[in-house]
């Protein structure tokens, strides 16, 4: 549910005490420090544009951060949640949800993305593509600096978790898309294959994308930290658009 109160970023800025309530609204809690908040918004395009500002002036060392603090507590919740499984499982139940298509809903849905500082020339695929789910991953760690770890993991929990995430319904729809997607192009007489590619994230880690052919012809793509993750992702959703 987008937040109408995140309508004009600028006039926000603008004004601390109504980007404040724009802040609390989302995390459920009266921020402290705005400012790390601004800069959880703020992306690397905005500071490479402005002679003279570092790198450290945009959310890339916020994300760093928030991408630990998520992982963490997330993987603390499944692991009380799910107290008899394996490390597979809860490795994988974790990374459905923090993938990177996943976040970008959640930010989508929290309306980050009328929040988001980004350069004008910056192309709107650049923003489909990671740019608001970083952005929520920055904010993780705006809490986790502002108002410390019990704050933080209430927000991931209560505010992203409980609202956006059916645990449940993800955990028995765990499957192999990729052996899926193979068995249908061939009853169909269908050729299969991938494109990788990569770049960089904070903290030296690698974000990949794949994309689905089917005969040449693109169906979908999906993103995740490594090779297999991006690959599973791109072909359930190469099937929900052949509906299979």
């Amino acid at each position: 549910m987008p937040l109408p109160l995140f309508g004009l970023f600028r006039r926000l800025l603008g004004s601390d005490k109504q980007f404040r309530q724009a802040v609390a609204t989302v995390i459920g809690q009266d921020p402290q420090n705005a400012r790390l908040y601004q800069l959880a918004f703020t992306h690397s395009s905005v500071v490479r544009a402005e002679p003279g500002a570092g790198r450290h002036q945009s959310n890339e060392r916020l994300e760093f951060l928030g991408d630990a603090v998520l992982g963490t507590v997330v993987a603390e919740y499944l692991f009380r949640k799910f107290p008899y499984e394996q490390e597979g499982f809860l490795t994988e139940t974790r990374s459905r949800i923090v993938n990177r298509e996943s976040l970008n809903a959640i930010a989508l849905k929290l309306g980050l993305d009328k929040l988001v500082q980004l350069d004008s020339t910056q192309a709107r695929a650049a923003r489909s593509r990671s740019v608001n789910g970083n952005a929520l991953e920055a904010l993780v760690g705006a809490v986790y600096l502002d108002l410390g770890y019990k704050a933080a993991r209430k927000f991931v929990l209560k505010g992203l978790i409980k609202p956006f995430v059916d645990v449940n319904t993800l955990t028995t729809t765990t499957s192999n898309y990729k052996s899926k997607l193979i068995e249908w192009a061939q009853r169909n007489g269908k050729n299969v294959r991938y494109e990788i590619s990569g770049e960089p994230r904070p903290g030296g880690v690698m974000e990949f994308t794949a994309t689905v052919l089917l005969n040449d012809e693109v169906v979908a793509t999906g993103m995740g930290l490594n090779k297999k993750q991006a690959e599973q992702l791109a072909a359930e959703r190469a099937l929900a658009a052949l509906g299979v």
